[in-house]
């Protein structure tokens, strides 16, 4: 790393009282836009539009509804620009879960998790084409059920960085300098877990050249898709579940 990187860094985490252990990636965060341990039943400010959220030992539990027809999903009303999120989550039997954003018109990105993938992505911004969503990072992985993972996203500018457990990919588009909208959650099947959600404003790192040195190119890192269980029926549950 250069002496003029460690400077800039060394002061930027001094001015947050972050601590050099918490290694920046993209992002330096800054001021608290929104934080929640979720130990209380869900409520405003969070909308849920399908699926059942609730209290369960402590955290917030949240479940696709067979009668909806649609993987669960709750959002929060919020408004961003640049930000890091974090939470942690547990497998509870569902086979998917993700941190969605949105576009103030349609989807924008998302880091989508089953218990033997993770995917960094921006998502299909209009259905109808010409745009298509582009997967900038697939790993496999084994998350076992019952057991917390960490998630962190950080949007900047024009780049989004995805982080799960030690699982770290970025990738650039226009597309991410227009407002990012309603962050939230989604689930395929029954159960996932969430606690500990804090979203913060930020600012680039300025070291990011040299981090960026250590990570994977998008594209460069996409494991196979996972084939759909049942026949004609993986492309309509995938789009159900955003």
């Amino acid at each position: 790393m250069k002496p003029t990187s460690l400077i800039s860094l060394f002061l930027a985490l001094s001015a947050i009282g972050l601590r050099a252990e918490d290694k920046p990636l993209l992002a330096v965060p800054g001021a608290v836009i929104y934080e929640t341990k979720l130990d209380a039943a869900p409520g405003a400010p969070w909308k849920a539009a399908k699926g059942k959220w609730e209290l369960v030992e402590g955290v917030m539990r949240g479940s696709e509804l067979e009668a909806d027809k649609h993987g669960a999903v709750t959002r929060l009303p919020n408004k961003l620009q640049d930000f890091v999120i974090e939470y942690e989550f547990k497998f509870e039997g569902a086979r998917t879960t993700s941190l969605s954003i949105n576009a103030v018109k349609d989807h924008m990105a998302r880091i989508n998790i089953t218990p033997k993938s993770v995917t960094i992505q921006k998502d299909d911004n209009d259905h109808e084409g010409p745009d298509k969503a582009v997967v900038f990072a697939r790993f496999p992985t084994e998350l076992a059920p019952g057991t917390w993972h960490k998630v962190r996203l950080e949007m900047v500018g024009d780049l989004m960085l995805g982080q799960v457990n030690d699982l770290v990919a970025w990738g650039a588009n226009d597309l991410f300098k227009t407002p990012k909208m309603s962050p939230g959650f989604t689930v395929g099947g029954q159960s996932v877990d969430f606690r500990n959600l804090s979203i913060r404003e930020a600012t680039l790192n300025p070291a990011w050249e040299d981090v960026k040195a250590t990570l994977p190119k998008p594209g460069e890192k996409v494991a196979p898709a996972a084939a759909p269980k049942g026949k004609g029926k993986g492309k309509k549950k995938a789009e159900a579940e955003k």
